[in-house]
């Protein structure tokens, strides 16, 4: 049984990148794998402040709850990013929350999904915001493997990835094998 944290960093309670998420963590349910969605909507993050204290001690000095998302990273057989894309970039939400990993980024050793959702149909655009996570997921968790990327494309109202029964196997197929 493996430990599964999926990050939802969707502003919108039922938006396309947290119904693919949710089915994603459903898959892995169904395998038997403990799971945890985590919405970073509900943590209100702040900004990192770039004061480093961090290092030395491990943990962030702002107190709004990302050392307990960070706790139960270090925890986590894996891990999965899931964004809308906004102005072809990651959603705010999620930017801010990886910059803020700096206390545990080096000692995350987690599988790695990512699942990203927008408007065009084209994935060209969309491969500079799985590029721009990687940042993250690949040169900085050094212990990490990338194991599957979900491109929601075309995908613009609320409800429209349930429209996509192609992308709603892909998510639940990704978790039941994670």
């Amino acid at each position: 049984m493996k430990k599964v944290i999926v990050i939802s960093s969707t502003p919108r309670r039922g938006g396309n990148s947290e119904v693919l998420a949710e089915e994603f963590a459903r898959g892995a349910g169904d395998a038997g794998h403990l799971v945890e969605v985590i919405d970073l909507r509900d943590y209100h993050l702040n900004y990192c402040v770039a004061c480093y204290s961090c290092t030395e001690s491990g943990k962030c000095v702002i107190g709004d709850g990302m050392n307990e998302i960070a706790e139960k990273l270090l925890e986590a057989d894996v891990i999965v990013f899931a964004t809308p894309v906004y102005f072809y970039s990651m959603s705010g939400q999620l930017k801010v929350f990886i910059d803020r990993l700096v206390p545990v980024y080096t000692k995350i050793k987690s599988d790695i999904y990512i699942i990203a959702t927008q408007w065009d149909e084209s994935t060209d655009m969309m491969e500079k915001v799985i590029d721009s996570i990687r940042g993250c997921t690949v040169d900085c968790f050094e212990n990490c493997e990338e194991k599957g990327v979900l491109y929601g494309v075309g995908l613009t109202d609320i409800g429209d990835a349930e429209k996509k029964p192609e992308f709603l196997a892909t998510a639940y197929e990704m978790g039941k094998n994670c």
